[in-house]
């Protein structure tokens, strides 16, 4: 139940406010849309991008150490980080 936990509240944080949410404001924000469908369509869209990186996850993790995708993931936020910093001054 620990780890149930802790899964939630750190993929619900990295969520809070990242652009998929944005985007899924948007769609609710459209008046031609069912807030009930653009509810349905995000969230199944989030289970099944979950679905795909766990099953990934499970496969790498055959190959690669744990500690080696904790450093890649880490290199990679930071990656993106700067790539939207130098974008953002574009």
């Amino acid at each position: 139940m620990k780890a149930l936990l802790v899964v939630f509240l750190s993929v619900f944080m990295a969520e809070l406010g990242d652009k998929t949410q944005v985007a899924t404001l948007l769609f609710a924000a459209d008046q031609n849309l069912s807030r009930w469908e653009v509810f349905a369509a995000a969230s199944a869209a989030l289970v099944f991008a979950s679905l795909l990186a766990v099953l990934f996850g499970a496969q790498v993790s055959r190959v690669v150490p744990p500690s080696t995708l904790r450093v890649a993931a880490g290199l990679g936020f930071v990656a993106i980080g700067l790539w939207m910093l130098i974008g953002a001054r574009s």
